[in-house]
């Protein structure tokens, strides 16, 4: 049996001040290339052969609206406590964004970009460069955890999963949807007055932010429905309450489980109950309420708005971290962490005006749209409270499972085993610097500079990291030869040549 201290979860955060101690970039870790610590290793089942794997994924949560990544302002202590716990990345990059192109990643451990088959899916209105389904014939994680022998399931209300078409379901014994979210013509359970309904339609929207508004906001005013309850309504709880059901089955089923757990919040529309947005905004306030963000320049929210925007953002981040909390709680209550491989990321982040824009445009490829968290937790402890600079990204997840489960790895998953980095080893491939891609534009970066282009090249933008960290003067006009090492050494080497442009 296991020998690590049996803290439940909530005495771990009580110990450790959780909430009330942030946990800054590297204060109060080890860094990688330290002495290792002396941890247990009879983490795994008792009479069993392989751990459980959980993998939460939280959509367009920002790093730097984390504690454990040095922010001092967000709520985040369930967050910050399981970085305590994990190995946590602090270069984590998509390999693709948006939602669906991170996700084919996590669940493939392929990479997607830089979409030189992509074509629009058939019934599709989101056009977008890779968007695409799971191609047929590539395997996916569940289809090969169940041939070893576990049970896996997913609950997610992340939309666009829900199309059979898109074979996100591949491999899993139970996959459940959770409906109502923005874009689903799903009409949920409860309903919003319609005075709230348009207060939330921002005067501006541009036609396709306006019209996902307008769908999700006259779902919530449906006639016939009743009223949102309790806080147990909105969407993260019930993904998270669904999650730990689930949980509970599993450990009560035997043999060892394979779970996603993927909630689409904090994604926009940020629509908590009034309590979150207090936290972060307890002023008056009678303009337009902010619920969801237009993709492009900033310029059309005053200051004010812009403001109750960033509190309702944190508002949803700190919901989320609260119910999945009550996950972890739950996992700790059936003794889950002593034999499963948690990993947690997200898929992108989304920008609140930090360099004149809002939301996620696909030429916005700032800090605050590419960098996401990355925490890996590993059952008996090892890498606990340690950092790594190695850039760990979405098509990792999959090979890191199967590495740290002692499963060989199929040649299609093109990502890295970062569980290497728990045995003291380094992962294959060096990756000094990193790419990707979004829609019509390419993104990369090494440790001293960071660039992004449309996709033939124009419209560059160069950033010196160390004179400029924050990214605020673009020099590339005046280092040309910078600017053509990482387009033609990094980008075009990365794609295997020029990027499609469609």
């Amino acid at each position: 049996m296991p020998t690590r201290s049996k803290l439940t979860r909530k005495e771990f955060l009580k110990a450790a001040g959780a909430g009330a101690v942030l946990l800054g970039a590297g204060a109060g870790c080890e860094r990688i290339g330290g002495v290792p610590l002396e941890m247990p290793k009879d983490y795994l089942p008792e009479g069993g052969s392989r751990m459980n794997v959980v993998v939460v994924i939280l959509d367009s949560l920002r790093k730097d609206h984390i504690g454990a990544y040095g922010n001092d302002w967000i709520e985040t202590p369930n967050l910050d406590g399981l970085a305590k716990e994990s190995l946590v990345f602090d270069r984590a990059l998509p390999e693709s964004i948006p939602t669906i192109n991170a996700r084919r990643a996590i669940h493939t451990g392929t990479r997607s970009w830089p979409f030189k088959d992509w074509v629009v899916p058939k019934g599709e209105d989101i056009r977008l460069q890779g968007w695409q389904p799971i191609p047929e014939g590539q395997t996916t994680l569940a289809q090969i955890l169940k041939e070893h022998g576990y049970r896996s399931m997913m609950v997610t209300d992340t939309m666009h999963q829900f199309k059979p078409s898109y074979n996100m379901h591949e491999g899993f014994d139970a996959f459940d949807f959770i409906r109502g979210q923005t874009t689903d013509n799903y009409q949920p359970n409860w309903t919003y007055p319609r005075e709230k309904v348009e207060q939330a339609l921002l005067d501006g929207n541009v036609e396709a932010m306006r019209a996902q508004m307008q769908q999700y906001w006259s779902n919530m005013a449906g006639t016939n429905l009743g009223p949102r309850e309790s806080e147990e309504d909105y969407m993260s709880p019930q993904v998270f309450s669904r999650a730990s059901e689930y949980l509970r089955l599993a450990n009560a089923g035997g043999g060892p489980f394979f779970m996603v757990v993927d909630s689409y919040d904090p994604h926009e529309p940020w629509d908590t109950p009034e309590e979150y947005v207090r936290t972060y905004d307890n002023g008056p306030y009678n303009l337009k309420e902010p619920f969801s963000v237009i993709y492009g320049p900033s310029d059309y929210l005053a200051e004010r708005e812009l403001a109750r925007m960033k509190a309702r953002y944190a508002g949803e981040i700190t919901m989320v971290d609260r119910w999945l909390g009550r996950f972890l709680d739950t996992m700790g209550e059936l003794n889950l962490f002593e034999n499963t491989l948690l990993i947690l990321l997200s898929d992108h982040g989304v920008a609140l005006g930090e360099h004149g824009y809002t939301g996620k445009p696909s030429y916005v490829l700032w800090p605050e749209i590419t960098d996401v968290p990355f925490f890996v937790r590993h059952p008996g402890g090892k890498m606990a409270g340690r950092r790594s600079d190695y850039h760990a990204s979405t098509h990792d997840v999959a090979p890191t499972i199967l590495g740290a489960l002692g499963i060989e790895t199929p040649a299609q998953m093109t990502g890295q085993d970062l569980s290497v980095l728990f045995g003291g080893g380094e992962p294959e491939q060096e990756r000094s610097h990193f790419t990707l891609g979004y829609n019509d534009h390419a993104w990369a970066r090494d440790d001293d500079y960071v660039m992004f282009a449309r996709n033939d090249g124009s419209e560059a933008l160069l950033f010196d990291l160390k004179e400029d960290p924050e990214m605020r003067e673009d020099v590339a006009g005046e280092r040309q030869d910078v600017l053509n090492r990482m387009w033609n050494d990094y980008v075009l080497a990365d794609a295997g040549g020029p990027l499609p442009m469609y």
